[in-house]
């Protein structure tokens, strides 16, 4: 699969601007501030339906415009298709694929299947268990439907649920039976989170470590570690259990909307005893592994785009990166630098094609 061309109208910096795409590799290079991560933000919009770094849609629209519209011409499975999202203020965004519109946002998802390695990724590190459950989403929905329509369910009965206690709170009363259709719905969806949550796990983890060990040569032993209430017990059980404590608190204590993904180092929480390389590394270890395990779900090679990787990062380590991605088991790259000189440097290892692109 290859995005062949992409245009956009009235997004985030640009006005209008249009590229056509080398197969393999695309250097997107220039100053700070000049939009070189919006080019690639717009490629992840293309996937996703969504921004990878503004969450709140009409802020992607240029200031000062009332919509926005990206468009890309991919080529997957020797088929041409043409993907575009818009979004006009005060309205509903669209995803169009080959002229029709989905009905909705996630039937799109995993269709055009992408990794993106960014400085942004280091709030997984830095921020709380909610960014890192949505990374596990995130690589499981890729290729699994019912897993993201679970999680969807899921969300919306917690919601109910979490209403239903503020509800009782604020009238000083309590329902038995109207919370127990709430426990039963959150066990059915849970339970099932939970196992393919743990499944997938089983999986990516050997994977993550190979390409941790790959990059670091070895020099340091990681880890990921899944953490979940139901490994202590079912949910159905846990929910009855923390009633109490719900009543109080006004919301629901336990569930897998409080799993976590420890990041260690050293059997130490890379966040504190890692340093800014070794964290860098992690980071990109994880997305690679990402990549490895959505190609090996979809049998497609997702789109790789690389942000500004070259910071913070020490020559050895962006050698053994490149040296990674100089392999037919990688599909088209995007990258983004301040410096045209160094990128071209590195790519002209790689025995790729490759077009640089200077704005």
């Amino acid at each position: 699969m290859v995005l062949k061309s992409l245009s956009l109208l009235n997004y985030k910096n640009f006005d209008s601007k249009s590229f056509t795409f080398n197969t393999k590799i695309n250097c997107i290079v220039g100053n700070n501030g000049i939009g070189k991560t919006n080019v690639l933000d717009a490629i992840y919009h293309l996937s996703f339906g969504k921004s990878y770094f503004n969450p709140i849609a009409t802020q992607n629209i240029k200031h000062g415009e009332a919509f926005f519209v990206i468009n890309g011409d991919y080529e997957k499975d020797e088929k041409t298709e043409k993907v575009i999202i818009s979004l006009k203020r005060g309205q509903k965004k669209v995803i169009k694929r080959n002229g029709k519109a989905y009905e909705k946002f996630s039937e799109h998802i995993g269709f055009l299947p992408l990794v993106i390695i960014s400085p942004a990724d280091r709030d997984l590190i830095i921020e709380g268990s909610d960014t890192r459950r949505k990374f596990i989403d995130s690589v499981i929905s890729q290729s699994d439907k019912s897993y993201l329509s679970h999680v969807i369910k899921y969300n919306k009965v917690l919601a109910q649920r979490n209403a239903l206690l503020k509800y009782f709170a604020l009238n000083h009363t309590f329902n038995t039976d109207t919370l127990e259709i709430y426990n039963n719905q959150l066990t059915d969806f849970g339970t099932e989170i939970f196992e393919k949550r743990n499944a997938f796990l089983k999986t990516f983890i050997p994977i993550f470590k190979a390409r941790y060990e790959a990059i670091s040569n070895g020099n340091e032993e990681v880890d990921l570690v899944y953490h979940s209430d139901l490994f202590e017990n079912n949910l159905n059980a846990l929910l009855k259990n923390a009633i109490n404590k719900d009543k109080a608190l006004q919301y629901t204590s336990v569930g897998v909307h409080k799993d976590d993904l420890l990041f260690n180092i050293e059997d130490h929480p890379i966040k504190k005893f890692g340093s800014q390389g070794q964290q860098k590394s992690f980071l990109i270890a994880l997305k690679l592994a990402q990549f490895d395990f959505i190609k090996a779900q979809s049998g497609v090679n997702p789109i790789l785009l690389l942000d500004d990787i070259f910071d913070k990062l020490d020559e050895k380590r962006v050698a053994q990166i490149i040296k990674l991605v100089d392999d037919e088991n990688f599909g088209q790259l995007f990258i983004s630098d301040t410096h045209a000189e160094r990128t071209e440097a590195a790519v002209k290892q790689v025995h790729q094609s490759y077009e640089v692109f200077r704005l």
